[in-house]
C-alpha cells in the first residue's frame, strides 16, 4: 500500500514498458522482492524475464510515471495494493493469472469480503435491469458484496444494488482507475468510489482498449464465490467472466428467460453446461455453501412476483409484447388497453420498449 516503503520499487516493475504480469512473477519467483529483482544482473534479468526485463535497469524511463502514481497514492481513499500486501485479496492468489498490483480507490476493507459477481448484458432489457438490481440488493443486505464491471446495463444495475445494503459494491475497471468509461457511468462511479471500491490493475490513465476488458473478466470472476449472469446473447464478454468462474472453481448461476429473446440464449447455453439456474437470491445463496449470511439479510425482493389482480398483467406475459396482440389476448378495446398500460407504467409495473412494445417489470 502507498506506506510500503518499497512500494516505488513495485511500480517500477510494472510499469516498464513490456514486462507482463506472467513475466513479474518470474522474476518475483527468482530473485524475491522487487528491490532485490532491480539489483540482480542484467544476464539474469533476460534469463529469467526476456529481453524486455533488461530495461528494469534504465529507471528514468518510468521514473515521472513512479512518481505521478506515488503521489496519487497519498490521496485519502486511494491505495495501490502489491501481492506482498495484506489487503491483497485472498481469492486472486488462487487465479492462474494474479495481477502483481491493484489500484484501488474507496473501500479497501471489501476486498476481505465475500463477493458475488453479477454480469451481464450492456443492451439489457427493462426487466433484466430490474433483476439485477433486485438481486444485487438482497445478496448485499444478505452480507454479499457485489462484484461487476462498471459497464452500461446489467453491472450498472448490479452496482446500485449493492450500494443499497451493507455489502455494497467493487467495480472492476478495464481502464486506469481514475479513468471512467463509459462516461455515462460516472456519477455511479462517484458513488462507488464514495461507499464502495473502484478497482483496477492497469496503469493510472490507461485508456479503455479491447484487450484489457477480457482481462478485467477474470478479476471481476476471480474476486468472487461465485458468478451469476443475468442477460446475455450468445456472443456476450458476460460468458468470457462466466468461463472465467468456472475455471477458477467459482459456481457460475444463469437467470433463464424468454425463449424468444436473444438476451436469454447466453443464459441458456450456460445452464445447459452445467451452471445452476436461478430464479431468485435464495438459489444462489443455497449453493454458497462456504458464505454465511448476515441475520437480517432478506431475500424475498429478488424472488419473482405472482401473478395479482391485475389481469391485464397475466395477458402480456413476460416478452415485449405489442398494444395488437394484448388486445387479441385480452378482449379489451384499444382504448381500455392503453389507458391500463399508462396506468401499469406509471405504477413502475411495465415498461415501454422501441416499437410500441411493452414489458412487464414484475
Amino acid at each position: 500500500m502507498s506506506k510500503d516503503p518499497g512500494l516505488a520499487s513495485w511500480l517500477q516493475l510494472t510499469l516498464t514498458p513490456g514486462l507482463g504480469a506472467a513475466a513479474i512473477r518470474g522474476l518475483l519467483a527468482q530473485f524475491g522482492l522487487p528491490e532485490k529483482v532491480l539489483s540482480a544482473p542484467r544476464v539474469q534479468l533476460e534469463r529469467v524475464g526476456g529481453p524486455a526485463a533488461a530495461a528494469l535497469l534504465q529507471p528514468d524511463a518510468v521514473a515521472a510515471a513512479v512518481e505521478n502514481a506515488l503521489r496519487w497514492a497519498e490521496v485519502p481513499g486511494h491505495a495501490v495494493v502489491t501481492l506482498a500486501d495484506a489487503a491483497y485479496p485472498k481469492l486472486l492468489l488462487e487465479i492462474a493469472d494474479p495481477p502483481p498490483l491493484l489500484y484501488a480507490v474507496g473501500r479497501l476493507e471489501l476486498l476481505a469480503r465475500p463477493a458475488l459477481a453479477i454480469v451481464g448484458s450492456r443492451n439489457a432489457t427493462a426487466q433484466g435491469m430490474r433483476n439485477a438490481e433486485q438481486f444485487a440488493a438482497a445478496f448485499s443486505a444478505a452480507g454479499l458484496t457485489i462484484v461487476s464491471g462498471l459497464a452500461l446495463g446489467i453491472d450498472a444495475a448490479a452496482h446500485a444494488g449493492g450500494l443499497a445494503a451493507e455489502g455494497s459494491t467493487i467495480a472492476v475497471l478495464g481502464t486506469g482507475v481514475d479513468v471512467i468509461y463509459p462516461r455515462q457511468n460516472a456519477p455511479l462511479a462517484r458513488r462507488i468510489a464514495e461507499s464502495g471500491l473502484l478497482l483496477s490493475e492497469f496503469a493510472l490513465g490507461s485508456a479503455g482498449a479491447a484487450h484489457h476488458f477480457p482481462r478485467r473478466n477474470r478479476l471481476i470472476s476471480g474476486l468472487s464465490q461465485g458468478c451469476l449472469v443475468v442477460e446475455a446473447a450468445v456472443a456476450s464478454g458476460s460468458l468470457i467472466t462466466a468461463r472465467a468462474a468456472a475455471e477458477q472453481g467459482r459456481e457460475v448461476f444463469a437467470i433463464p428467460g424468454s425463449i424468444h429473446s436473444p438476451l436469454s440464449k447466453g443464459c441458456h447455453a450456460l445452464i445447459k453446461q452445467g451452471a445452476k439456474l436461478a430464479e431468485s437470491a435464495e438459489d444462489v445463496l443455497a449453493e454458497l455453501t462456504t458464505f454465511r449470511r448476515t441475520a437480517t439479510a432478506s431475500t424475498r425482493a429478488a424472488a419473482p412476483q405472482a401473478a395479482d389482480e391485475e389481469p391485464l398483467l397475466a395477458h402480456m406475459g413476460f416478452d415485449p409484447v405489442d398494444v395488437d396482440s394484448i388486445c387479441a389476448r385480452s378482449g379489451l378495446t384499444v382504448e381500455r388497453v392503453n389507458a391500463d398500460l399508462l396506468r401499469l407504467e406509471l405504477g413502475g409495473r411495465i415498461a415501454a420498449l422501441p416499437g410500441g412494445r411493452y414489458q412487464r417489470l414484475n
